[in-house]
């Protein structure tokens, strides 16, 4: 007899969990799956999926299959399991992690009835041994997780997923649950489709998470910019989201420089160092985790405060589920992403190589992520509007960077009204790029073939302020308000919706917003070693010190025989008088000072920034608390070493499968940031002495580092550009480092 029998569901979820209530639909899945039903259940991160099928699997005969795609999942949650009862082979799991024996264990466990739920790759469920076994056993329904892995259109697509039906059905016919917390709604059939659950009761939970606050940055220093949040954030726990193993590792080790208790976790590491971290981030060991998408799955860690993402995702369902991972408590989650457009260049690229079809999907995919890093409206209407939920953004409570700083609306009715009719006029039938270039009157290889030119809308939005990002902004709003809808299996073709077609007929005021404007932005950061970063345009620099500082830069330079910018160029000047470093771990940071020039000229600067700081009570930013960590570049490391052994330049650049030229940039990398090299040795070998000495008397006496200005007053006939640039090196390295 089953337990649930005896005692209530309210009974039993008190018993085996401690709750004294369901959270929104829990109670009707538990029923419906209960009731051998197929379920399909659509929640949130955070919205106690899980609880769904471990309360049901508790309280029935028999085994259930949890079908899960990460191990480090399955080991998290068995744990949890095993503390809610007595009895340790009351959950279990089956991958490729155990030994023989351990599996043997599992197996016995299961046999003797002990084991009520077992935790199974994908990759697991399709071995003839396992599948064997579950013949063998009572097993009480299927549940699989992570559900979106089914779909190409998912943005976690696994095709070992798309086997499950076939061996569930030879398995036996037991119900099924499957569960997502992302799914659109082209998703959510694919889902039901491929299991052959179209019949299933389906529960869908609103996707909005009213305590997480969005927000997205251009992507300018992001390495400094994500230390001084996160040093702000002191002692709460954070998860930080990087593309690359290598950023990951680089970002992991300039937090911890900083005081910052950080782990970085990628699939790179060994299993054993993955699971340590993990265990240490959610035992509070350490407060912020650096990583590759590969973590996060179903980690159960109620307060996580922050979700930073250094690059933008590949789709908004990993961004979602991202950070959906902050706030599950319903406390403070604040999501930050930093958002570049060469990051999506680098994203295309990476795509190269694929079957079409998954090239289009995912072009298709990261087009809506650009769309949400790039809308100027609500982030919340426009990611929940992609999910299929509609929401007033008034609701949104001024809980994201948009609607807390809003950009100034226009009245676009004219404006939406001639997308629409330029959508009807080409029939349908093309997507958002081709609707742009007939308004704009671009005569693309498209147009010229579908004679769109010919059309009465073709041209009629070009207009001087109204570029193609302009157009872009208002076919989205056209999108979030539904007056427009893309056909997903025809990659994002634009339809007008009923509603667009009553507006079309009777217009009514709707006012649109520009997008914001990352043009500029980097996608890498500046190389921390270096310092890096600042404002490289001046503004903001407090002017009073910043006179100061030129006047004790042109008295050192005078008492050193030496041009200023020897010693420090302007644009360290500007960022000193902007970050107001005191120290002389703050003062390394500063752009094109490093460590050499702060050790011998810093002292006299840092003294009179530290007396003006006092005098004028300033506020120093955090920034400045930001350390720069060893640089491990290894070209630079190369470069220095065979400096150092008087290796032929020509040698050096070869070897590392770049021009001369190249290499020089690198070695002027170098020497600006404060690191002595002499390569003194290959300029003998190339120019006479006398030419030396004369480049070297017009840097001592020029009041510019200008290479073009050297070569004029020199004779560009007597010096090419790159024994300039040598010379220049030589100086520099001689006089300044």
């Amino acid at each position: 007899m089953r337990e649930a029998d005896t005692l209530t569901l309210h009974q039993c979820l008190h018993k085996f969990f401690g709750f004294d209530s369901f959270k929104g639909q829990q109670e009707e899945i538990i029923s419906s799956l209960l009731a051998k039903k197929d379920t399909f259940v659509i929640m949130p991160t955070g919205g106690g999926k899980s609880l769904c099928y471990q309360l049901p699997a508790l309280v029935s005969e028999g085994t259930a299959i949890i079908i899960s795609p990460l191990i480090a999942l399955m080991k998290n949650q068995v744990d949890a399991l095993r503390n809610f009862g007595n009895e340790d082979g009351i959950a279990h799991f089956l991958n490729s992690s155990l030994s023989k024996m351990e599996i043997t264990k599992v197996k016995k466990d299961i046999t003797d009835g002990k084991t009520k739920l077992l935790y199974v790759a994908p990759e697991s469920l399709t071995k003839q041994e396992n599948v064997t076994f579950f013949n063998e056993i009572k097993i009480s329904f299927f549940a699989i997780d992570e559900a979106h892995c089914i779909s190409e259109w998912g943005h976690d697509f696994r095709p070992e997923y798309r086997r499950l039906r076939p061996i569930i059905e030879e398995i036996g016919a037991v119900p099924i649950i499957a569960l997502t917390a992302t799914a659109t709604p082209k998703v959510q059939q694919d889902i039901q489709k491929n299991l052959g659950m179209t019949d299933a009761n389906v529960y869908k939970s609103s996707f909005n998470r009213s305590n997480l606050f969005y927000e997205v940055r251009p992507k300018q220093n992001a390495i400094k910019e994500i230390i001084k949040y996160v040093k702000s954030q002191h002692g709460k726990s954070g998860i930080i989201y990087c593309l690359s193993r290598k950023k990951v590792e680089e970002l992991a080790e300039s937090l911890r420089v900083n005081g910052v208790k950080a782990q970085a976790y990628h699939a790179g590491l060994e299993a054993k160092e993955r699971a340590n971290t993990q265990d240490a981030f959610l035992m509070e060991d350490i407060d912020v985790i650096v990583a590759t998408i590969a973590f996060g799955m179903g980690i159960d860690k109620p307060d996580v405060r922050f979700v930073i993402h250094h690059d933008i995702p590949k789709s908004l369902e990993g961004y979602y589920q991202e950070t959906g991972r902050g706030g599950r408590d319903g406390g403070e989650g604040n999501c930050l992403t930093f958002y570049s457009h060469d990051d999506i260049v680098k994203l295309e690229k990476f795509m190269k190589g694929k079957p079409v079809a998954e090239q289009e999907i995912g072009k298709q995919l990261l087009h809506e992520t650009v769309s949400y890093a790039e809308t100027s409206s609500c982030r919340r209407k426009f990611l929940l509007h992609y999910f299929g939920e509609e929401f007033n953004e008034e609701d949104c409570n001024g809980m994201c960077d948009n609607c807390r700083n809003p950009k100034q609306k226009h009245e676009g009715m004219e404006d939406v009204e001639l997308v629409l009719e330029a959508v009807t006029d080409v029939k349908e039938k093309f997507k958002t790029k081709d609707i742009i270039n007939v308004l704009m009157g671009n005569v693309t290889s498209v147009v010229k073939s579908y004679k769109h030119n010919e059309l009465e809308c073709f041209g009629k939005g070009a207009e001087d302020d109204k570029n193609e990002k302009y157009w872009n902004a208002v076919i989205r709003q056209a999108l979030v308000s539904g007056l427009l809808a893309k056909d997903v299996e025809s990659y994002g073709t634009l339809k007008v919706t009923k509603e667009g077609k009553a507006f079309i007929k009777d217009p009514y005021s709707i006012m649109v917003t520009r997008d914001h404007d990352y043009e500029g932005t980097e996608s890498e950061d500046d190389d921390i070693a270096g310092g890096g970063g600042g404002n490289k345009g001046g503004s903001g620099a407090d002017p009073v010190l910043f006179s100061a500082l030129k006047d004790l830069l042109k008295q050192t330079a005078h008492k050193l025989k030496l041009p200023p910018y020897v010693i420090f160029q302007e644009l360290s000047l500007e960022e000193m008088a902007i970050q107001y470093p005191i120290k002389m771990d703050e003062l390394v940071n500063i752009t094109g000072v490093g460590q050499g020039k702060a050790q011998k000229f810093g002292k006299p600067f840092l003294d009179l920034i530290a007396k003006y700081v006092e005098e004028n009570e300033i506020d120093r930013p955090l920034d400045m608390v930001v350390k720069s960590i060893v640089n491990k570049s290894g070209l630079k490391v190369y470069i220095i070493q065979s400096i150092d052994r008087k290796l032929p330049l020509e040698d050096v650049a070869s070897a590392k499968g770049i021009s001369l030229s190249e290499l020089i940039t690198e070695i002027e990398s170098i020497v600006s940031s404060g690191t002595k090299v002499s390569i003194g040795y290959y300029i003998n070998d190339i120019m006479d002495e006398d030419k030396q000495v004369e480049a070297m008397e017009y840097f001592k006496e020029s009041e510019s580092d200008s290479i073009d200005e050297a070569l004029k007053e020199l004779g560009e006939e007597d010096y090419s550009e790159d024994e300039m640039r040598m010379m220049r090196i030589k100086f520099m390295s001689e006089f300044g480092n």
